[in-house]
Order: C-alpha cells, then sequence, then structure tokens
C-alpha cells in the first residue's frame, strides 16, 4: 500500500476523534489521500480544495485540528463528564488516536505537495506548528468543569432557537465594576452562583423591582464575570419555558455550572406558560440537575397580570383561585427587591458613569442637567442615568 493510502487508512481507524473525519477541512484532507496517484490533476485540484476549506478557518492545519479535538463532544470526554470509567481498552485507543493526530498535525504543505506526482507548478501552502497534543488534551479534560466541551467551550452565553440550544456570538459585555449602587442586592445573587459553581445549595432566583434599575444588567454581568469558572447562561424566553425540562435533561451531565435567565416575566391569569413554571419551580429541576438554576427579573412581584374584573371575580373559590396566581414567586428560593433609586443614589449613579465614560464635567452643573432628564424620562433609574450619560458622550446634551 502506498503512503497516501496507508494515512487515509489509519485516519479511518479513529474511533474516539471520529467526528474530526466529518469536518469540512478533514473530508477535504480525505478526499486528497482517496485519488488516484496517475491522475495528477485531479489530485491538484483536491489538494486545492482542501486548502481552500482550511484557509475558510486559519491557516495553520496542526491549530484548525487542535480546536477541533479540543471542542469535540466524544465517548471518551463524555465518559470523563460523569465520571465513568475509561481504563483499558479506551484509553489505550485515546493515546494511540493521539499519537496518529499528532503526526498529523506535523504535516507540512510541503509533506503533501511531495505525494502529488509530476506536477511542478504553483500550490498553496500552510502553517504548521508543533503542539504537545497528548498534553495539552489531558489538561483539557482536567479542567472540562471550568472550560467544557462543544459549544460551551467557545461561547458562554446562550438562546433558543427551535428547542436547539444556540450561541449568543455578540453578547452584552456588562462588567460588575460598571454596576452602581445596589450592592446589597447584587452581593445576594453574586453569594448565590458562587454556591451554584462550588456544588452548594443555590436557589433559584427572582429579581422584581421598578424598570431599569439594573436586574437584567446584573445577571449579565454575573454571568460574564464567572465564565473562566465554568459559569454559563442561556435566555429562555416566555413562550419557550415548556421546553425547559429538556434543556434541564441535555444539560443534566454536563460538567458546567448553567443559569437559565428569564427577563421580563408576566403571566395572564389563563397563561399556559403559567402551569409550566410553577410545574419547574415546584422541583423538577432541583430535583434532576444540580448544575442548573433558573434567574427570572419581572417589574411585578406577583407576576400575574389582573383586571379588577378577575380580582372580583364570580368563582365559589375566588380566594384560592387568586393566592394560586399570586403565590408563583414564593416559589423562588431567592426574592430580591430592586427599587427605583432616591436622589442620593440616583446622583452616586450619575456620578459613577461619568467617570466611567470620561464626562469631565462640573459636578453640580452634571447634577442639575441629570436631574432635569430624569424628570423628561419619567423618573430617576440607572437605566435613565446610562441613557443620559451616553447622551452627553455624544453631545447630544450639552456639557
Amino acid at each position: 500500500m502506498n503512503p497516501t493510502h496507508m494515512l487515509r487508512a489509519r485516519l479511518s481507524s479513529l474511533a474516539i476523534f471520529r467526528n474530526l473525519l466529518h469536518s469540512p477541512v478533514m473530508e477535504k484532507f480525505m478526499a486528497l489521500l482517496a485519488c488516484s496517484n496517475s491522475d495528477t490533476a485531479e489530485a491538484v485540484s483536491r489538494y486545492s480544495d482542501f486548502v481552500s476549506e482550511l484557509y475558510r478557518e486559519e491557516e495553520d492545519f496542526g491549530h484548525y485540528i487542535l480546536n477541533f479535538i479540543l471542542e469535540d463532544e466524544n465517548s471518551y470526554m463524555l465518559a470523563k463528564c460523569v465520571g465513568k470509567s475509561t481504563e483499558g481498552p479506551m484509553e489505550e485507543a485515546l493515546d494511540r488516536e493521539l499519537e496518529l493526530i499528532q503526526e498529523l498535525c506535523s504535516l507540512t504543505s510541503d509533506d503533501v505537495k511531495a505525494l502529488i506526482p509530476e506536477y511542478d507548478g504553483f500550490l498553496p501552502g500552510w502553517n504548521t506548528t508543533t503542539v504537545d497534543l497528548k498534553t495539552i488534551y489531558h489538561d483539557r479534560i482536567a479542567n472540562i468543569h471550568k472550560i467544557g466541551y462543544g459549544i460551551f467551550a467557545q461561547y458562554h452565553m446562550f438562546s433558543i432557537n427551535d428547542g436547539e440550544i444556540v450561541p449568543i456570538k455578540h453578547p452584552d459585555p456588562q462588567r460588575l465594576d460598571q454596576l452602581s449602587d445596589y450592592e446589597m442586592e447584587r452581593n445576594k445573587v453574586i453569594r448565590n452562583t458562587e454556591a451554584l459553581l462550588t456544588g452548594g445549595p443555590a436557589s433559584n432566583v427572582l429579581l422584581y423591582g421598578d424598570a431599569g434599575t439594573g436586574k437584567s444588567s446584573t445577571i449579565k454581568a454575573i454571568a460574564n464575570a464567572y465564565k473562566d469558572q465554568g459559569l454559563r447562561m442561556i435566555e429562555v424566553k416566555k413562550n419557550q419555558l415548556y421546553q425547559i425540562p429538556d434543556i434541564v435533561e441535555t444539560l443534566s451531565n454536563n460538567p458546567l455550572k448553567f443559569i437559565l435567565f428569564i427577563d421580563d416575566l408576566s403571566f395572564t391569569s389563563n397563561d399556559d406558560d403559567f402551569a409550566a413554571l410553577k410545574a419547574i419551580l415546584e422541583g423538577s429541576i432541583s430535583g434532576k440537575s444540580s448544575n442548573l438554576v433558573i434567574y427570572a427579573t419581572s417589574n411585578r412581584r406577583h407576576l400575574i397580570k389582573e383586571t379588577m374584573t378577575e380580582r372580583q371575580g364570580d368563582e365559589l373559590h375566588l380566594n384560592d383561585t387568586m393566592q394560586e396566581l399570586m403565590s408563583l414567586s414564593a416559589r423562588f428560593g431567592l426574592i430580591i427587591t430592586y427599587q427605583r433609586p432616591d436622589k442620593k443614589v440616583y446622583v452616586n449613579i450619575v456620578k459613577h458613569l461619568a467617570q466611567q465614560y470620561g464626562i469631565d464635567m462640573d459636578e453640580e452643573l452634571l447634577i442639575q442637567k441629570a436631574e432635569a432628564h430624569a424628570i423628561r424620562a419619567n423618573g430617576r433609574s440607572p437605566r435613565t442615568a446610562k441613557q443620559f450619560i451616553e447622551l452627553l458622550k455624544t453631545e447630544i446634551i450639552s456639557q
């Protein structure tokens, strides 16, 4: 068997890292190796197809392969995630496959060009950087609870689309140090999140209060702050609540920790999603998965939008019905109130943001203009303060 066909046969033996063979770049590479030695034009075409596909990802073949296997959701990685023993054939297969893939990573473009007979024209090349594949992979496995695998190793914020968890490629960059005041409220959420990360008892959390007080920003900032410690956030829309049990099942054996984020939560009294969330909070989450909590925000503590007709009602057991509707918030283990700031807190927030944005302005004038903006914007809030500072920065409001 010639060297080209031997390499193809060896690569075809991959079992743990078999997904590598189905990656777009490796499919083109395997097609090149399968090319007949006598067909030079076809070999040149397949070589160029391979390099073109590689260039779509990067210029270094070894780095492409390394990144792929570090993010690959394979049988060995999944076994390690659930604490299953891999001693014996699987460990031997891992070592042999890593050695083979190490050889693959070391191939230079000149090595592969030499496999094409009787052609001395130009062919594009690629970079080759030597990497210690085995050491890097075992280090990834040892830190899997912080780094994750698959899309969870690449991204830290996600949404739900047609029942699938999909990454948010450009998430809100909100940082904790950009948030001002509300330290007591924010620290409760932080401590609960740290409990989740360390395997302690963590509660589902409801952040409720006036609009624009920083409830959603708090959760996003925490997700950003703790991403390197293994925290991921998945935003779930209200009309997707019924999908949460399937999401929990998908994530139950994942070594990372997850926040399911439900923003601006409220229901009508006959809302089917009300029953779905009630069932989730009554134990289906905590009973099945210790790596996940729900963080929800709402402008209403009781979460139910009521009309006077509904409140007066004509049911025989109206009181029992209303108690059922209004008790949903009590099913959150931790409820945190975000109140609209008074003038002192509002001014502190404005001054803090002015410093962040590099606004150099007389303090008395700054406060005067901030108060005037709050009146026009229907009240003081952190959101109003941020909007005011951004308008100053862009000189829509003069300094």
